[in-house]
């Protein structure tokens, strides 16, 4: 079950590695990031603090799943 929780762990962490990077460059490009005189909006700042913490659990996930794999 370690192994399995192990692997769970990293291919969450790839997952997410994978995909918030990319939602970024969308959510800059929007035209809602930024205001009038190019100034970061909420809409930019609150993706920003998402995609931030989405990518810290990503490591998280990948640190614990290194642990159980290795613990196996």
């Amino acid at each position: 079950m370690l192994v399995f929780a192990g692997i769970l762990l990293l291919v969450n962490a790839l997952y997410n590695i994978v995909v918030w990077p990319r939602f970024w460059t969308r959510v800059a490009k929007d035209p809602r990031a930024r205001d009038e005189q190019g100034r970061a909006t909420r809409f930019l700042t609150v993706h920003a603090i998402l995609i931030g913490i989405a990518l810290l659990l990503a490591v998280v996930s990948a640190v614990a799943g290194v642990i159980a794999l290795l613990q196996a």
